[in-house]
Formats: structure tokens, sequence, C-alpha cells
């Protein structure tokens, strides 16, 4: 029966997705069974090439130098200044590995060394894929005749090509290495560079310093021309305004500073007096007998008055609630009070005239000052214009004086370094002649060919896989449409060796006997093939245990899969054992079965259809293994087809089979190109679903299987048929070389 996937899983299995397909670590062993000969091709391939490579290429000989950036020879006239050494910049390093790798120092090394005659550098001698490059170039087009300068920029660009100059870790040393076919040019034109490098770090220092010296000794007679000029005319100036400089400044800037002092604090009374005026003025409109009033006041006299009102407002409340308010001694008592608030009042409006008073002469004081403020401010104008231009003039003069001073002292420091140049590096390590070539590497080399060939091989062999839809194995079988995998069927007869099928001619006697194929199990019993076949028909036998599983149909998802062939051979070996077994050809479309078993036959399952009770009449029986065989004949193909597969004269006809047969093998159309064996599929008990290796792909499998859901349920198992036998070998390897030797292929 069809069933889901996860029922053939034996165990868990630790899978990753690749391009949307599940990638186990099973499949992957699969894999490098079936296509370790793509990987090992690649990676002879791979190691052939690099052999051709070792044998062709020619060695060359490095040699090495190292120059050392040290600033601190360069402080030897500076050691007793007591300031520390400062650090490299690193930006300075990588500078003097472009200096070294520049065009100018390798064509002084080129011209001293006369390279433009070597016809290593010269082009002369490229060797044997240059030369074939430079053929090839030429025949496009050509300038001519090299000329003197075109072959130096060529030897120029030769040398920079075979140096390397790099910065050692993050040390202050550089590394310059030197590569030529001779390890004793190598050696020397390393040390040619390093040399070239330092004369011209000393010539560079001594040419700069020299030009500085000049530039410097011409601006300090211009600076001492005008720090000279400057300060005659400041002296100029003063005595032109009458300016004496003291160390208090001028009388009326300290007049002006102490009028400003006195402006701020009369400014300060007057916000003082206005403050406590608008208060007083406030107070004014409020009844003046509140205590807020009174205490904000801070007066002793009302504060008197206003114990004395509180003492007769409480005889007053107490004697107009004793003899009511209009008892004479009452009014007595109110007329008192108010003659008190009247005296309060008073007291205030007086206090309000005194802070008037203070106010009006904090404000006059204020005015006074400012004004005189202000003759101040205009008798200063013209002297502090005199002090701003006098200002300036000192400023340039002390400007001009620092400068002169400061370039002086400069041209005197560049003097001496003028006539003591040291360079900033020295040749720690001097090149000597190798030993050894440097390239090519032969153990690299091949190292690095067996793992880029590996790595190549396993890409290719993935990707063939990867990009391949077909099935190869009882595992991607299960994992793709979820039913049991009953086995892998090799190849047999031509097919076996590569060669087109042939038709097996029918035996004399006319029965159900045909040719080496659809009866191989019976001429090879100890074979592979024949042991898959008893594979088959054990799990059929299995399923019979728990259900009626008689009719059984073979079917494929496209023609020339091999089901007739394995129809033919499970029924010859299903009856060889003894049992009643009918083989019916149900592919009404072709009748490949008929062809094979009884190409001579008139009559068969139409006929059988039309009356069931004579269908003994129209079955064939094979005198060695008692197949019973029911043909199909038809003048002409039939458009009606599926409608006959799934008649009731097909259901009777089943139903009267059953009880004379053990096993009623149907050989049934494909699937896909037409629809007989989705039709009958309630009138099957079991399918066996072909499925031809390495050819029949996932998405066509897929279809089929899905397009039918009577199929589905009904599918016991799949079966691979025609795999390569050889290829067989390399993907079951993992069962031992032992696993084959129950097969006797020619048995």
């Amino acid at each position: 029966m069809y069933q889901p996937r996860e029922q053939f899983q034996l165990q868990e299995r630790s899978a990753f997705d690749l391009a949307g397909s599940s990638l186990s670590l099973e499949r992957i062993i699969g894999i490098l069974r079936r296509q370790w000969p793509v990987i090992a091709g690649v990676v002879g391939v791979a190691v052939a090439i690099c052999l051709v490579y070792l044998l062709t290429a020619t060695p060359m000989y490095t040699a090495n130098t190292r120059i050392l950036m040290d600033t601190r020879q360069t402080q030897v006239l500076d050691k007793d200044n007591g300031t520390p050494n400062a650090l490299i910049d690193p930006g300075f390093v990588d500078s003097q590995v472009e200096i070294i790798t520049s065009d100018d120092l390798i064509r002084s090394v080129v011209r001293r060394m006369n390279l433009t005659e070597d016809p290593e550098f010269n082009g002369s001698d490229p060797g044997l894929l240059p030369a074939i490059i430079g053929k090839v170039i030429g025949l496009f087009g050509s300038d001519g005749p090299a000329s003197k300068e075109r072959i130096e920029r060529g030897t120029v660009a030769a040398v920079e090509n075979n140096l390397k100059v790099e910065r050692l870790l993050t040390t202050y040393v550089l590394s310059a290495s030197f590569r030529s076919r001779d390890p004793d040019k190598a050696a020397q034109i390393a040390n040619e560079i390093a040399d070239a490098y330092i004369v011209g770090a000393l010539d560079a220092k001594y040419q700069s310093t020299k030009r500085a010296s000049e530039w410097l000794q011409q601006r300090s007679a211009e600076l001492r021309e005008q720090a000279t000029a400057s300060d005659r005319a400041v002296q100029t100036f003063k005595s032109q305004n009458n300016i004496v400089g003291t160390s208090r400044g001028l009388m009326n800037e300290q007049q002006l500073t102490d009028v400003n002092t006195q402006l701020i604090q009369a400014r300060a009374a007057t916000s003082e007096a206005k403050a406590r005026l608008d208060r007083i003025e406030a107070i004014s409109d409020k009844d003046l007998a509140q205590p807020t009033v009174t205490d904000a006041l801070n007066n002793p006299v009302i504060t008197r008055l206003r114990a004395q009102y509180l003492d007769l407002q409480a005889q007053y409340s107490d004697w107009s609630a004793r003899y009511g308010k209009t008892h004479q001694a009452s009014v007595n008592l109110a007329n008192r009070m108010e003659e008190l608030r009247k005296s309060i009042a008073d007291e205030v409006k007086r206090i309000g005239d005194a802070y008037r008073s203070d106010y009006e002469i904090a404000k006059s004081r204020e005015t006074s000052l400012e004004e005189n403020l202000k003759n101040l401010v205009s008798q200063a104008g013209n002297t502090g214009q005199a002090q701003v231009k006098l200002r300036d003039l000192e400023s340039a003069a002390d400007t001009y004086r620092n400068l002169y001073n400061s370039f002086l002292e400069k041209q005197q420091q560049a003097m001496q370094n003028q006539s003591f140049p040291i360079s900033e590096s020295r040749i720690i390590s001097t090149a000597v002649k190798p030993d050894r070539k440097s390239s090519p590497k032969t153990v690299l080399s091949l190292i690095g060919a067996l793992f880029g060939g590996l790595c190549f091989g396993l890409g290719a062999a993935f990707a063939r896989e990867m990009l391949s839809d077909v099935l190869r194995s009882p595992i991607e079988v299960e994992d793709e449409i979820g039913v049991k995998c009953l086995g892998v069927l090799p190849a047999i007869g031509a097919k076996a060796m590569g060669l087109p099928k042939v038709r097996g001619s029918r035996p004399p006697d006319g029965g159900a006997d045909a040719g080496p194929l659809s009866r191989y199990v019976i001429d090879h019993p100890f074979s592979r093939y024949a042991e898959t076949m008893r594979n088959i028909k054990v799990s059929i036998d299995l399923a019979r245990l728990s259900r009626e599983v008689k009719v059984i149909g073979i079917v494929s998802s496209l023609p020339k899969e091999g089901k007739t062939t394995v129809s033919a051979n499970f029924a010859h070996l299903t009856a060889f054992t003894g049992k009643r077994v009918l083989l019916i050809d149900g592919d009404l479309h072709t009748r490949s079965l008929t062809k094979e078993l009884d190409p001579t036959a008139k009559s068969g399952l139409l006929e059988a259809l039309k009356s069931p009770q004579s269908v003994g009449h129209h079955i064939r029986r094979s005198a060695e293994t008692g197949l019973d065989f029911l043909p199909s004949f038809a003048v002409t193909r039939m458009v009606n087809s599926a409608d006959i597969m799934a008649s009731k004269a097909m259901a009777d006809l089943l139903t009267l089979l059953r009880n004379e047969y053990d096993y009623i093998v149907i050989d049934l159309a494909p699937v896909m190109p037409v629809t007989d064996a989705k039709a009958i599929s309630h009138l099957i008990d079991a399918y066996i679903y072909v499925i031809e290796w390495g050819r029949t792909t996932r998405t066509a499998l897929q279809e089929s299987m899905s397009s039918s859901e009577g199929i589905q349920k009904k599918v016991l198992g799949a079966v691979l048929n025609g795999a390569n036998p050889k290829m067989l070998k390399r993907i079951e390897g993992y069962k031992g070389s032992h696993y084959n030797a129950y097969y006797v292929e020619g048995a």
C-alpha cells in the first residue's frame, strides 16, 4: 500500500537542505560511491596539469635583504635637548616601500648594472608560453623595432615584477626580495636595490637640506628688515600721539573705571528705593489694619496703633454683643477705632513720602554719574583710537621679531645638518646567494593540485547528483514517493552491455515460453535479478497474511521502463513455485507482453470479456513453468481502452478468475500517457511500481503517483529496474566484498 515516508526510515537521519534538496549523511556517502570516478578523474587531471607545470616551469631563486627604518641616527645632534624619541608613523614606513619599488630607483639600478642587455629582463628570452602569446599578439599589428627607451621601460617593468618589498608585521623593518633564474644575479640585484635606496635617501636629504638652508637664509634677512621697521613705527606713533606707557595704564582709563563702578552702585540704590516706593503705594490701597499690611511695613508706630486697634475691636465686639451696636458705649468704641485707622493711614502716607524722597535723591545721583561717565567716554575716545592702532603696531613688531628669531635658529640647524648627512635607514641583512629554488614549490604545488582537484571533483560530483532528476537507490525512492523499495533489478541481456534490446523469438511449440528476457529468472535462477523477484514475491505473500492480494497490477510512470519484462519474469517465477498464476496483458495500446510471449495469438482478453465462461479457450500455458497467459488481440488500437478496463465485464472476469488462480498478474499501461491503470484501480488488490534506474525523473514519478489516489493507496512497493551492474558495485560497496557471493549470473 501507499505508505507515508516516515514508516520506512529505520532511524532518524541528520540532514540539511541544499538547493531545496535534503542532503543526509547517507546520501552524501551514496553520492561519493556513485561519483568517485568523476572525483578521481578531476583529481588526476589536476595532478597531471601540476606535473606538466613543474616539468616545464623555469626554476626561480629568491634573494632577500632587509632594511631598518631607524630615526635615532638623525637625532645625534639633538641628544642634549631632553626630548624623548618619537615613534615612526606607520605611513612613513609604507611610503618607503613605494620609494623602493618606484620607477626612478629601479631605472638607476638597471642602468648601473646594464640590465637592458640581459636576456632575462629585456624580453629576448621570454620562455615558451610568453613567446607564443607574443607571436599571437604580433599578428594583429606591431609598432616596429623596439627603441632603446622602450627596451629600458620593459626592463624596468620586468625587474619590478620580480621585486617584492613588504613591511615585516608591525616592525620598522622592510624586506626586499628579488627573483631571478640565476641565484648569483638574484643576490646581486637585491643588494644593488638596497644600496640605491640608501644612497638615494642620503642624496634626497642633502638636497632638501641645502634648499631649505638657502631659503631660510633669504627669508631671515627679509624678516630682520621687517622687524626693525615695525619697531621704528611703534616709537614714531607714540611720540606723535603723546602716549607714555606706565605700569597702571592711562589716567583717563583709571577715572573711567572708578566712575563706572559708582554708576553701578547708584543704579542698584535707585532700584532698591523704587522697590520700596512701589510697595508702600501698593499697601496704601488695602485695609491698613490687616496683619499682613502692618507686618510688611515693620514700623513700630504702626505696630503700636494696630495693637490698640485690636484691643478696641475686642471690646467693641463684646459690648455690641452685650448692649447692641447702637449703645453709646459701642458707638464711642467704633469712633475710637476709626480714629486709630486714620492714624495708621497717616503714618503709612508719611512713610510713603519718605520713600519717594529717597527714590528722587537716588535717581538724581544716578543721572549725575551717567553724565559724568559720558563726558569721560567722550574724552577717552580719541586716546582709545590711538591705543588701538598702537596695539596693532606693537603686535606686528612682536610677530616679526619672533619669526626672525625662529628662522634664524632653523637656519643654523639646517646648516649643521647639511654638513652632517645621516640616513634614517640602514641595511641590517645583506642578500646572499640562495641555495635552493623558491619556485615552483614542488610539494606545495602537488598538495594544492590534490586539494584543488578534490574540491573541484567533489563540486562536479555533487553538482552532477544535485542537478540530476533521476533515482538510483532505494533510499531515494522511499524518500521521494514514500513507498517501500522492494529491490534493484540489474540490467539484463543486451541492455546490460549497453546494446539495443533484441526481441527474443517464440519457441517452436507456440507456448508461453518466449525469448530470454521474459524468462530470465528461469534461465538464471541464482542471479541477482531472480533473487530480487523472489523478494517481490515474499513482500506480496506477507501482505496476503493480513488481506486478500490476488490481483496484482504491474505499472510504471512512462513507457519503456521495463514493466513488461518484470511482469513476465515475476509471473514465471511465481508459477515455477507451483502456484496457479495467470499473467494478463492489460496494455491494450501496445500489447507488448503479447508480442513477447504469444505474437501469433488471434484472441484473448477482449474475447474473454464478452464471454467470461470461455476464458479458458484463450489462455496459453507454459509447458516448463506452468504459467497461464491471457494475451490481448486487436486489429486496430482501441479508443475506449480505459472504459473496457473499468467495465463490469472486467470485474466479472476477475471475480471468476479469483476462484481459479492464486495470483493474477496484470501488465498495465503506463500511468502518465493513458488512464487505463487509473480506471482499473478499484479492481486491483495491489500495485508493483516499476521505476527505470537512472532514467525515470523525480518530477515524472511524483506527477504519476499523485495523479491517482486509487493507485497511491494500493501501491505495495516499488522496484528499480535496469540498473547498471558496474555502478551498482560502487553504490553498494558498503555492503562488503562478499555481498554478491550468493549470486551466479551465468547459472
